[in-house]
Protein backbone atom coordinates (compact mmCIF):
# COMPACT_ATOMS: atom_id res chain seq x y z
CA UNK A 1 0.00 0.00 0.00
CA UNK A 2 2.76 2.53 1.06
CA UNK A 3 5.18 1.75 -1.97
CA UNK A 4 3.82 2.01 -5.43
CA UNK A 5 4.38 -1.71 -7.31
CA UNK A 6 6.21 -1.02 -11.01
CA UNK A 7 3.17 -0.73 -13.03
CA UNK A 8 1.93 1.97 -10.70
CA UNK A 9 5.52 3.88 -10.71
CA UNK A 10 5.82 3.83 -14.15
CA UNK A 11 2.18 5.42 -14.67
CA UNK A 12 3.26 8.26 -12.01
CA UNK A 13 6.41 8.97 -13.95
CA UNK A 14 4.62 9.02 -17.38
CA UNK A 15 2.38 11.53 -15.56
CA UNK A 16 5.40 13.63 -13.93
CA UNK A 17 7.60 13.87 -17.22
CA UNK A 18 4.43 15.16 -19.05
CA UNK A 19 3.84 17.72 -16.42
CA UNK A 20 7.27 18.67 -16.72
CA UNK A 21 8.01 18.96 -20.12
CA UNK A 22 4.66 19.71 -21.53
CA UNK A 23 2.71 21.55 -19.04
CA UNK A 24 5.04 23.21 -16.34
CA UNK A 25 6.96 25.59 -19.19
CA UNK A 26 3.51 27.22 -20.19
CA UNK A 27 1.41 27.31 -17.16
CA UNK A 28 2.34 30.87 -16.35
CA UNK A 29 1.77 31.56 -19.93
CA UNK A 30 -2.07 29.66 -19.66
CA UNK A 31 -2.35 31.13 -16.57
CA UNK A 32 -1.84 35.07 -17.70
CA UNK A 33 -3.12 35.02 -20.98
CA UNK A 34 -6.40 32.57 -20.21
CA UNK A 35 -4.83 30.29 -22.82
CA UNK A 36 -7.07 26.79 -22.98
CA UNK A 37 -4.32 24.71 -24.09
CA UNK A 38 -6.02 22.19 -26.38
CA UNK A 39 -2.66 20.38 -28.30
CA UNK A 40 -1.53 19.99 -25.31
CA UNK A 41 -4.51 18.25 -23.82
CA UNK A 42 -4.49 16.03 -27.06
CA UNK A 43 -0.63 15.01 -26.19
CA UNK A 44 -1.91 14.53 -22.93
CA UNK A 45 -4.96 12.17 -24.53
CA UNK A 46 -2.38 10.41 -26.48
CA UNK A 47 -0.76 9.05 -23.76
CA UNK A 48 -4.16 7.57 -22.33
CA UNK A 49 -4.77 10.78 -20.10
CA UNK A 50 -8.54 11.40 -21.77
CA UNK A 51 -9.99 7.78 -20.86
CA UNK A 52 -8.44 6.76 -17.92
CA UNK A 53 -11.63 4.94 -16.65
CA UNK A 54 -12.54 4.20 -20.31
CA UNK A 55 -12.80 0.27 -20.49
CA UNK A 56 -9.84 -0.66 -23.62
CA UNK A 57 -12.22 -1.92 -26.18
CA UNK A 58 -13.46 2.15 -26.35
CA UNK A 59 -10.01 3.08 -26.64
CA UNK A 60 -10.21 4.03 -22.85
CA UNK A 61 -6.92 3.26 -20.34
CA UNK A 62 -8.92 1.08 -18.47
CA UNK A 63 -7.24 1.91 -15.24
CA UNK A 64 -8.52 2.23 -11.28
CA UNK A 65 -9.46 5.37 -9.59
CA UNK A 66 -6.38 4.28 -7.51
CA UNK A 67 -4.18 4.90 -10.74
CA UNK A 68 -6.20 7.74 -11.41
CA UNK A 69 -5.05 10.12 -8.37
CA UNK A 70 -1.17 9.26 -8.73
CA UNK A 71 -1.78 10.83 -12.38
CA UNK A 72 -3.45 13.51 -10.86
CA UNK A 73 -0.70 14.43 -8.61
CA UNK A 74 1.92 14.70 -10.69
CA UNK A 75 -0.14 16.66 -13.75
CA UNK A 76 -1.41 19.25 -11.12
CA UNK A 77 2.62 19.88 -10.25
CA UNK A 78 2.24 21.81 -13.13
CA UNK A 79 -1.13 23.21 -13.40
CA UNK A 80 -3.36 22.22 -11.04
CA UNK A 81 -6.25 24.22 -13.47
CA UNK A 82 -5.75 21.90 -16.57
CA UNK A 83 -5.48 19.06 -14.44
CA UNK A 84 -8.68 19.70 -13.15
CA UNK A 85 -10.23 20.01 -16.82
CA UNK A 86 -8.16 16.47 -17.60
CA UNK A 87 -10.36 15.30 -14.51
CA UNK A 88 -13.60 16.87 -15.65
CA UNK A 89 -13.52 15.33 -19.50
CA UNK A 90 -12.35 12.09 -17.62
CA UNK A 91 -15.95 12.32 -15.44
CA UNK A 92 -18.10 12.58 -18.64
CA UNK A 93 -15.84 9.77 -20.59
CA UNK A 94 -16.33 7.52 -17.61
CA UNK A 95 -20.18 8.12 -16.77
CA UNK A 96 -20.68 7.06 -20.87
CA UNK A 97 -18.36 4.18 -20.24
CA UNK A 98 -20.01 3.18 -17.33
CA UNK A 99 -23.89 4.06 -18.04
CA UNK A 100 -23.97 4.00 -21.67
CA UNK A 101 -25.25 1.71 -24.19
CA UNK A 102 -22.91 -0.08 -26.52
CA UNK A 103 -24.42 2.34 -29.09
CA UNK A 104 -23.89 5.66 -26.87
CA UNK A 105 -20.38 3.84 -25.99
CA UNK A 106 -19.27 3.42 -29.52
CA UNK A 107 -20.54 6.94 -30.67
CA UNK A 108 -19.23 9.06 -27.84
CA UNK A 109 -16.29 7.82 -26.60
CA UNK A 110 -13.79 7.54 -29.25
CA UNK A 111 -13.71 10.83 -29.98
CA UNK A 112 -13.58 11.69 -26.15
CA UNK A 113 -10.64 9.02 -25.35
CA UNK A 114 -8.59 11.06 -28.24
CA UNK A 115 -9.83 14.85 -27.10
CA UNK A 116 -11.04 15.13 -30.35
CA UNK A 117 -13.73 16.02 -28.80
CA UNK A 118 -13.92 17.91 -24.80
CA UNK A 119 -17.15 17.10 -22.81
CA UNK A 120 -18.23 19.32 -19.46
CA UNK A 121 -20.66 17.90 -16.87
CA UNK A 122 -23.59 20.32 -16.17
CA UNK A 123 -25.33 19.72 -12.92
CA UNK A 124 -24.76 23.63 -10.98
CA UNK A 125 -27.55 26.06 -11.60
CA UNK A 126 -27.78 29.37 -10.46
CA UNK A 127 -30.29 28.58 -7.97
CA UNK A 128 -29.20 25.13 -6.90
CA UNK A 129 -25.24 24.37 -5.87
CA UNK A 130 -24.76 22.28 -2.72
CA UNK A 131 -28.84 21.29 -2.86
CA UNK A 132 -28.13 19.95 -6.63
CA UNK A 133 -31.15 17.91 -6.20
CA UNK A 134 -33.40 20.87 -6.69
CA UNK A 135 -32.29 21.74 -9.77
CA UNK A 136 -34.81 23.38 -12.42
CA UNK A 137 -33.47 22.91 -15.73
CA UNK A 138 -36.27 20.92 -17.74
CA UNK A 139 -36.26 18.15 -20.33
CA UNK A 140 -39.82 17.47 -21.85
CA UNK A 141 -40.24 14.53 -23.84
CA UNK A 142 -42.11 15.23 -27.45
CA UNK A 143 -41.96 12.05 -29.22
CA UNK A 144 -38.30 10.91 -29.59
CA UNK A 145 -36.87 13.91 -28.43
CA UNK A 146 -36.36 16.21 -25.19
CA UNK A 147 -36.77 19.92 -25.06
CA UNK A 148 -34.60 21.66 -22.42
CA UNK A 149 -34.83 24.68 -20.63
CA UNK A 150 -33.29 26.12 -17.77
CA UNK A 151 -29.36 27.07 -17.40
CA UNK A 152 -26.20 25.68 -15.56
CA UNK A 153 -23.58 27.82 -14.02
CA UNK A 154 -19.63 27.62 -13.29
CA UNK A 155 -19.46 25.55 -16.09
CA UNK A 156 -16.04 24.20 -16.81
CA UNK A 157 -15.35 24.35 -20.64
CA UNK A 158 -18.77 26.12 -21.31
CA UNK A 159 -18.56 27.08 -24.62
CA UNK A 160 -15.35 25.59 -24.82
CA UNK A 161 -16.44 21.91 -24.54
CA UNK A 162 -17.78 19.72 -27.70
CA UNK A 163 -20.38 17.54 -25.56
CA UNK A 164 -22.77 18.56 -22.22
CA UNK A 165 -23.57 16.22 -19.70
CA UNK A 166 -26.78 17.82 -18.56
CA UNK A 167 -28.24 16.92 -15.63
CA UNK A 168 -32.47 17.72 -15.84
CA UNK A 169 -35.54 16.98 -14.18
CA UNK A 170 -37.79 15.04 -16.91
CA UNK A 171 -40.41 13.90 -13.86
CA UNK A 172 -41.61 15.31 -10.30
CA UNK A 173 -39.40 17.10 -7.25
CA UNK A 174 -36.57 15.89 -6.30
CA UNK A 175 -33.60 13.27 -6.86
CA UNK A 176 -35.48 10.83 -8.23
CA UNK A 177 -36.91 13.32 -11.48
CA UNK A 178 -33.62 13.70 -12.88
CA UNK A 179 -32.34 12.58 -15.68
CA UNK A 180 -28.81 12.84 -17.39
CA UNK A 181 -28.67 14.19 -21.53
CA UNK A 182 -26.21 14.35 -23.71
CA UNK A 183 -26.33 17.26 -25.23
CA UNK A 184 -23.67 18.24 -28.65
CA UNK A 185 -22.23 21.72 -29.00
CA UNK A 186 -24.11 23.72 -32.26
CA UNK A 187 -27.70 22.12 -31.35
CA UNK A 188 -29.97 24.56 -31.72
CA UNK A 189 -31.65 26.43 -28.59
CA UNK A 190 -28.00 25.82 -26.99
CA UNK A 191 -26.01 28.65 -25.78
CA UNK A 192 -23.46 30.31 -23.90
CA UNK A 193 -23.44 33.34 -21.19
CA UNK A 194 -20.00 35.48 -21.24
CA UNK A 195 -16.65 33.82 -19.96
CA UNK A 196 -16.70 34.29 -15.92
CA UNK A 197 -13.70 36.45 -14.90
CA UNK A 198 -12.15 34.07 -12.09
CA UNK A 199 -9.62 33.98 -9.31
CA UNK A 200 -8.12 31.69 -10.89
CA UNK A 201 -8.21 28.30 -13.35
CA UNK A 202 -7.72 30.04 -16.53
CA UNK A 203 -6.60 27.73 -18.43
CA UNK A 204 -10.27 26.11 -18.62
CA UNK A 205 -13.02 28.07 -20.08
CA UNK A 206 -15.95 28.44 -17.27
CA UNK A 207 -19.43 29.91 -18.26
CA UNK A 208 -23.39 29.83 -18.09
CA UNK A 209 -24.70 26.98 -20.34
CA UNK A 210 -28.14 28.20 -21.50
CA UNK A 211 -31.16 26.08 -22.88
CA UNK A 212 -33.87 27.81 -24.83
CA UNK A 213 -35.93 25.34 -26.18
CA UNK A 214 -32.71 23.14 -26.89
CA UNK A 215 -34.44 19.66 -28.58
CA UNK A 216 -32.06 16.43 -28.45
CA UNK A 217 -32.93 12.61 -29.09
CA UNK A 218 -33.92 10.51 -26.47
CA UNK A 219 -31.51 8.35 -27.38
CA UNK A 220 -29.03 10.72 -26.04
CA UNK A 221 -30.24 9.98 -22.39
CA UNK A 222 -28.21 7.49 -20.08
CA UNK A 223 -29.93 5.11 -17.87
CA UNK A 224 -33.46 5.38 -17.80
CA UNK A 225 -35.33 8.19 -16.27
CA UNK A 226 -34.71 9.35 -12.97
CA UNK A 227 -31.05 7.85 -12.37
CA UNK A 228 -29.63 10.90 -13.43
CA UNK A 229 -28.94 11.73 -9.96
CA UNK A 230 -27.61 8.48 -9.12
CA UNK A 231 -25.41 8.55 -12.17
CA UNK A 232 -24.22 12.47 -11.13
CA UNK A 233 -23.36 11.65 -7.67
CA UNK A 234 -21.53 8.17 -8.93
CA UNK A 235 -19.34 10.36 -11.63
CA UNK A 236 -18.73 12.63 -8.30
CA UNK A 237 -17.06 10.11 -6.07
CA UNK A 238 -14.26 9.91 -8.44
CA UNK A 239 -14.40 13.53 -9.13
CA UNK A 240 -13.48 14.44 -5.40
CA UNK A 241 -10.84 11.96 -5.88
CA UNK A 242 -8.93 13.32 -8.86
CA UNK A 243 -9.67 17.07 -7.23
CA UNK A 244 -7.95 16.17 -4.27
CA UNK A 245 -5.36 14.92 -5.75
CA UNK A 246 -5.15 18.03 -7.87
CA UNK A 247 -4.57 19.54 -4.48
CA UNK A 248 -1.67 17.23 -3.35
CA UNK A 249 -0.30 18.12 -6.51
CA UNK A 250 0.07 21.42 -6.41
CA UNK A 251 0.64 21.93 -2.93
CA UNK A 252 3.67 19.60 -3.24
CA UNK A 253 5.53 21.73 -5.92
CA UNK A 254 4.55 24.66 -4.00
CA UNK A 255 6.54 22.73 -0.61
CA UNK A 256 9.53 21.94 -2.62
CA UNK A 257 9.41 25.16 -3.62
CA UNK A 258 9.44 26.80 -0.29
CA UNK A 259 12.20 24.01 0.88
CA UNK A 260 14.66 24.90 -1.55
CA UNK A 261 14.11 28.55 -1.06
CA UNK A 262 14.93 28.59 2.60
CA UNK A 263 17.99 27.30 2.47
CA UNK A 264 18.88 29.78 -0.29
CA UNK A 265 17.08 32.91 1.70
CA UNK A 266 19.47 34.97 4.31
CA UNK A 267 18.48 36.61 7.13
CA UNK A 268 20.30 37.96 9.93
CA UNK A 269 23.52 36.42 8.74
CA UNK A 270 22.06 32.59 7.85
CA UNK A 271 20.19 30.77 5.81
CA UNK A 272 16.33 31.15 6.91
CA UNK A 273 16.13 27.53 7.17
CA UNK A 274 18.59 27.31 10.02
CA UNK A 275 15.66 29.02 12.20
CA UNK A 276 13.76 26.98 14.56
CA UNK A 277 10.11 28.64 13.20
CA UNK A 278 11.01 27.57 9.82
CA UNK A 279 11.96 24.05 10.38
CA UNK A 280 8.68 23.54 12.23
CA UNK A 281 6.36 25.07 9.56
CA UNK A 282 8.07 22.79 6.90
CA UNK A 283 7.44 19.83 8.96
CA UNK A 284 3.91 20.70 9.86
CA UNK A 285 3.36 21.21 5.62
CA UNK A 286 5.13 17.76 5.12
CA UNK A 287 3.06 16.03 7.54
CA UNK A 288 -0.20 17.36 6.36
CA UNK A 289 0.47 16.30 3.18
CA UNK A 290 1.45 12.96 3.86
CA UNK A 291 -1.63 12.52 5.47
CA UNK A 292 -3.57 13.99 3.39
CA UNK A 293 -2.18 11.08 0.60
CA UNK A 294 -2.44 8.12 2.56
CA UNK A 295 -6.40 9.39 3.34
CA UNK A 296 -6.65 10.08 -0.59
CA UNK A 297 -5.02 6.88 -1.08
CA UNK A 298 -7.33 4.97 1.23
CA UNK A 299 -10.57 6.62 -0.63
CA UNK A 300 -9.16 5.47 -3.32
CA UNK A 301 -8.94 1.72 -2.73
CA UNK A 302 -12.61 2.02 -1.03
CA UNK A 303 -14.15 2.96 -4.39
CA UNK A 304 -12.13 0.35 -6.21
CA UNK A 305 -13.31 -2.21 -4.27
CA UNK A 306 -16.74 -1.03 -4.32
CA UNK A 307 -17.37 -0.01 -0.46
CA UNK A 308 -20.99 0.55 0.42
CA UNK A 309 -18.95 3.13 2.79
CA UNK A 310 -16.60 4.86 -0.39
CA UNK A 311 -18.61 7.62 -0.73
CA UNK A 312 -17.73 8.96 2.87
CA UNK A 313 -14.40 8.18 2.03
CA UNK A 314 -14.47 10.39 -0.85
CA UNK A 315 -15.96 12.92 0.73
CA UNK A 316 -13.30 12.37 3.96
CA UNK A 317 -10.72 12.59 1.25
CA UNK A 318 -11.92 15.62 -0.64
CA UNK A 319 -12.76 17.50 2.60
CA UNK A 320 -9.48 17.18 4.22
CA UNK A 321 -7.02 16.91 0.88
CA UNK A 322 -8.39 20.34 -0.52
CA UNK A 323 -7.51 22.33 2.59
CA UNK A 324 -4.63 20.83 3.76
CA UNK A 325 -3.44 21.73 -0.22
CA UNK A 326 -4.46 25.42 0.38
CA UNK A 327 -3.00 25.46 3.77
CA UNK A 328 0.39 24.36 2.71
CA UNK A 329 0.49 27.06 0.02
CA UNK A 330 -0.61 29.35 1.72
CA UNK A 331 2.47 28.54 4.37
CA UNK A 332 4.68 28.66 1.08
CA UNK A 333 3.83 31.65 -0.09
CA UNK A 334 4.70 33.23 3.42
CA UNK A 335 7.87 31.59 3.65
CA UNK A 336 9.00 33.66 0.37
CA UNK A 337 7.52 36.77 1.97
CA UNK A 338 6.88 39.28 -0.47
CA UNK A 339 8.55 37.34 -3.32
CA UNK A 340 5.25 35.12 -2.78
CA UNK A 341 2.94 37.85 -3.81
CA UNK A 342 4.47 38.11 -7.10
CA UNK A 343 3.84 36.63 -10.06
CA UNK A 344 7.50 35.91 -11.37
CA UNK A 345 7.64 33.58 -8.48
CA UNK A 346 4.73 31.53 -9.41
CA UNK A 347 3.41 31.08 -5.92
CA UNK A 348 0.47 32.96 -5.79
CA UNK A 349 -1.33 30.97 -9.46
CA UNK A 350 -1.17 27.76 -7.40
CA UNK A 351 -2.91 29.77 -4.74
CA UNK A 352 -5.50 30.87 -6.79
CA UNK A 353 -5.82 27.64 -8.35
CA UNK A 354 -6.45 25.26 -5.03
CA UNK A 355 -8.99 27.64 -3.74
CA UNK A 356 -11.68 26.78 -5.21
CA UNK A 357 -10.85 22.93 -4.91
CA UNK A 358 -13.04 23.45 -1.73
CA UNK A 359 -15.86 24.91 -3.47
CA UNK A 360 -16.26 22.63 -6.47
CA UNK A 361 -17.16 18.85 -6.62
CA UNK A 362 -19.64 19.64 -3.56
CA UNK A 363 -18.31 21.96 -0.78
CA UNK A 364 -16.09 20.73 1.95
CA UNK A 365 -19.39 21.54 4.50
CA UNK A 366 -21.11 19.19 2.24
CA UNK A 367 -18.03 16.67 2.27
CA UNK A 368 -18.80 17.04 6.20
CA UNK A 369 -22.23 16.28 5.86
CA UNK A 370 -21.68 13.53 3.48
CA UNK A 371 -19.35 11.80 5.89
CA UNK A 372 -21.57 12.64 8.96
CA UNK A 373 -24.84 10.57 7.48
CA UNK A 374 -22.22 7.35 7.49
CA UNK A 375 -20.43 7.44 10.35
CA UNK A 376 -24.00 8.58 12.41
CA UNK A 377 -25.87 5.52 10.46
CA UNK A 378 -23.05 3.26 11.47
CA UNK A 379 -23.67 4.52 15.52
Amino acid sequence: MFELDDNREALRQAAADFAREEMAPHAPRWDEEHIFPVETLRKAAALGFAGLFVREDMGGTGLSRFDGVLIFEELATACPSTAAYISIHNMVAWMIDCFGSEEQRRRWLPDLVTMRKFASYCLTEPGSGSDAASLRTTARQMGDSYVLDGSKAFISGGGASDVYLVMCRTGGEGAKGISAILVEKGTPGLSFGKQEKKMGWHSQPTSLVQFDGCRVPVANRLGAEGEGFRIAMQGLNGGRLNIAACSLGGARECFERARRYVRERRQFGRPIADFQATQFRLVDMATELEAARLLVWRAASQLDAGAADAPAWCAMAKRYATDVGFRVVDEALQLFGGYGYIRDYDIERYLRDLRVHRILEGTNEIMRVIAARRLLAEA
